[in-house]
């Protein structure tokens, strides 16, 4: 009975309690499915994460402050102009964009809300944000553009109670401006930056703002593989200029694209660690199923163990059943989490104007399989012991 026999045998049973077996590889198939989904949902948030921000690859973003776990940015200053300087003659350094950034209030017809301010050389602000942003009217603000200014999508249209328009005038701290630009919903990676931000020219932003401290720097390099090797020499550049150790925060895409990786890791450990509540409940249904089985078939063991089944055939009659069952949810489970994986990819991708793929590996599919099939077994084995643990005399007496 070892061997095909016992497969075959197997088999039969399973097919003869169709509806039974099929409810029970469905609870399998459905956990399967679950984790399937969320890991290539995971995998596929991940690649188009990455694939925006190596766009950056040649960007380091500094910082005048650090960032503390459990409070997250904590400013400590503002940039000064010798920092500019500094920065601007470290070896590698290609470019340097200084920013102005604050929160002012904003009104548009007798409507009053904060909106962030952003000032920058208007040939900065085209070369850093020229290639992820689409206009849906007019155009960058010009270094002429004194009252004018680039509004983003969500400036225009969902901060106040009426749409702002191309040529319309706001009010920024007393001071009118006229719109010259309105932007389209900006990609994922550069919406928090461009869609609730109004774009000024920096003389404009230092009368508006009442200020002239540079709130962050954009520092373009020449050669990616030396990024974290001049962001450390910016940090102790500055951090030396203001006397305080840690002043500067400098972040290189690598750095982001580690810290991400970490964070990922963490959600999908966790939704993996919930897809599996719906696993274990197909584990009781495969143990329920099969001891259900033990009790239906106990006349049939009995005969088994009369005319020479031992105790290891019996059990492992049962525990092929079990994994077989386990394996056919498996496969199941992994073709329906592809296809749901699939789906949430294409509307995520629409939501958010971002290409992001559900990735199934490989690795994934082969392991969630093998992973339904240890269930399933692990599952079956108190019921194979049962039937195996059987005395034939009272088996065969069983009605």
């Amino acid at each position: 009975m070892i061997g095909m026999d016992g497969i075959i045998l197997a088999y039969r049973n399973i097919k003869g309690r169709k509806t039974r077996s099929l409810l029970t590889l469905l609870g399998i198939a459905v956990g399967i499915a679950a984790i399937i989904s969320l890991i290539a949902v995971g995998y596929g948030m991940q690649y188009a994460i990455t694939e925006e921000l190596v766009s950056f690859a040649d960007t380091i973003s500094v910082m005048p402050g650090k960032l503390i776990p459990g409070l997250g940015y904590v400013e400590l200053g503002a940039f000064t102009e010798r920092d500019i300087e500094d920065v601007s003659r470290i070896s590698g350094v290609k470019n340097i964009a200084p920013l102005m950034y604050k929160m002012v209030e904003v009104e548009y017809r007798g409507e009053r809300m904060p909106v962030q301010i952003m000032g920058a050389d208007p040939r900065d602000l085209q070369e850093w944000y020229g290639e992820y942003v689409v206009f849906q009217e007019g155009r960058w603000i010009r270094e002429r553009d004194y009252k004018g200014c680039t509004i983003g999508y969500n400036v225009a249209h969902e901060y106040f109670e009426n749409d702002i328009g191309l040529n319309d005038r706001i009010t920024i701290n007393e001071s009118e401006f006229v719109v010259v630009g309105i932007f389209e919903k900006a990609s994922m990676m550069a919406s928090a930056d461009i869609d609730p931000t109004i774009f000024l020219t920096t003389k404009s932003a230092q009368d508006v703002l009442g200020t002239d401290e540079v709130s962050m720097l954009l520092v373009k390099i020449r050669d990616i593989d030396r990024a974290e090797e001049i962001a450390e020499e910016i940090e102790e550049k500055i951090d030396e200029n203001h006397n305080l150790e840690g002043f500067t925060e400098a972040m290189s895409m690598s750095t982001m694209l580690e810290q991400i990786g970490t964070v990922f890791t963490i959600v999908q450990v966790v939704l993996v660690g919930i897809a599996s509540i719906a696993l274990a409940v197909g584990c009781i249904g495969i143990m329920n199923t099969m001891l259900m089985s033990v009790m239906e078939r106990t006349h049939e063991i009995g005969i088994m163990k009369a005319i020479g089944a031992t105790n290891r055939n019996v059990m492992f009659l049962f525990l092929v059943e079990a994994g077989m069952i386990s394996m056919i949810g498996g496969i199941l489970g992994c073709i329906l989490g592809t296809i749901v994986a699939k789906a949430i990819g294409m509307i995520a991708s629409a939501y958010m104007g971002m290409d992001m793929p559900a990735i199934v590996t490989p690795t994934v599919a082969i392991g969630s399989i093998l992973v339904a099939i240890l269930v399933g077994v692990v599952s079956g084995l108190y019921p194979a012991r049962k039937a195996a643990k059987m005395s034939p005399i009272e088996a065969v007496r069983y009605e």
